[in-house]
């Protein structure tokens, strides 16, 4: 009698254990369904975008046109040469044993080392020093992943790269048509004096071009065009860590990667519609007449204005233009955050980032492209994308890997 009770509780025992387990299971699918679910939002607003492309550029009289060759070679040529050398760079940074294969390889074949050093030279001779140096190291780079890996492993590493960085120049091409079609219906300075406004409060009465006048006339213009370097250096970062991602993780985690900056760029036209502004060099006093001309910055604020001007009184255009109209949030501030995230478990590329991104707050600032409240907007929009896309961290999140 006592056996058979002792079966039947042993009997209810498991069948509760088996429904609490049961219960569970259901509960973690429910969440891991939300966290996908969460995680592909970018794919569909990026296909609700490309449904309403044409229809919205026809409304405000746009051409369906891009500048293709140019863009195309600043994006697959110049962009993508610039990010294999920072990928090298950071990989060194994260993980500098890595070099030890590649010096015991060319003590043992000097042949190659002097082929690589007159390489180097015929570089330097044709084009510059810094454009030899890159193109040498990228080169370097490309032949010594193809020693490791082979041709099977090198192709399947270059289709897990192309698919994210395909997806991404999709994406790139989208915002560009929105933006101008944004600035064809909403005046593109509409916001800027309240954003001002913003900024005085902020910095106790003070301005961003303020802290630029005290800087011309502190610092010299070399200064400045090195602020200009690192202010422009901050979109290999993208393409560097889709490289790094992708050889390291999968193509799987760079989609999230190029997802989570994508829908980045989509809160920002969303923002940019509600509130439009181009930047504090819009409503700085005489900023033409005291502002570098010999600097890049110059020529891109002046096109920058008159480019908004044409596309809001409806000129007529030939092609959409490569313009980025939107100064809240601040991009320059979303993009690094969210390449910090994805590299987070590679401290040394963390800090080296890091550094680089400090330098980067100052070159917004000192070149008058962003108020201060797009910094802040732009460390929220950020933590929103990162929040969406790339997290909370699940099972599946990967671990430092040697790759």
């Amino acid at each position: 009698m006592l056996h058979n009770s002792m079966l039947t509780l042993s009997s209810g025992g498991n069948h509760r254990c088996c429904v609490w387990l049961d219960s569970n299971v259901v509960f973690l699918r429910l969440c891991n369904s939300n966290l996908m679910r969460r995680r592909n939002l970018h794919y569909w607003v990026t296909l609700f975008l490309l449904g309403a492309l044409i229809p919205v550029l026809r409304s405000q009289q746009l051409p369906v046109k891009f500048d293709w060759i140019r863009v195309s070679v600043a994006y697959w040529v110049i962009l993508a040469v610039q990010s294999v050398f920072l990928a090298v760079l950071l990989a060194l940074i994260g993980r500098w044993q890595i070099l030890s294969p590649l010096i015991h390889r060319y003590r043992r074949n000097w042949p190659r080392l002097l082929a690589v050093a007159a390489y180097f030279a015929v570089l330097a001779w044709a084009t510059t020093v810094a454009k030899s140096l890159v193109l040498g190291v990228v080169t370097v780079a490309l032949l010594e992943l193809y020693e490791r890996k082979g041709s099977r492993d090198l192709s399947r590493m270059a289709a897990a790269v192309l698919l994210p960085a395909a997806y991404l120049f999709l994406g790139f091409l989208l915002v560009l048509a929105y933006n101008s079609a944004i600035v064809s219906v909403r005046y593109a300075f509409l916001t800027d004096p309240a954003l001002a406004g913003i900024d005085r409060w902020l910095l106790h009465g003070h301005s961003v071009w303020e802290l630029t006048h005290w800087g011309l006339g502190a610092f010299p213009l070399s200064f400045f065009k090195f602020l200009e370097f690192i202010y422009f250096g901050m979109f290999p970062q993208i393409g560097a860590a889709i490289l790094l991602v992708a050889l390291s993780d999968g193509r799987a985690r760079a989609m999230l990667f190029v997802g989570t900056v994508l829908l980045s760029y989509y809160f920002a036209l969303a923002l940019f519609y509600v509130w439009p502004a181009l930047g504090p060099f819009t409503v700085c006093p005489g900023h033409f007449s005291r502002f570098p001309a010999s600097l890049a910055s110059y020529n891109i604020q002046r096109t920058l204005m008159a480019h908004a001007l044409a596309l809001y009184h409806h000129e007529p255009i030939r092609r959409i233009p490569i313009d980025y109209f939107i100064a809240l949030p601040s991009m320059h501030i979303v993009q690094p955050l969210i390449v910090i995230w994805f590299l987070r478990r590679w401290r040394g590329m963390v800090i080296a980032l890091a550094i680089y991104d400090v330098v980067l707050v100052a070159a917004i600032l000192f070149l008058e492209m962003h108020y201060v409240i797009d910094l802040i907007v732009g460390i929220l929009v950020a933590a929103l994308s990162i929040a969406i896309c790339a997290g909370p961290a699940s099972h599946h999140e990967p671990h430092a890997s040697n790759a």
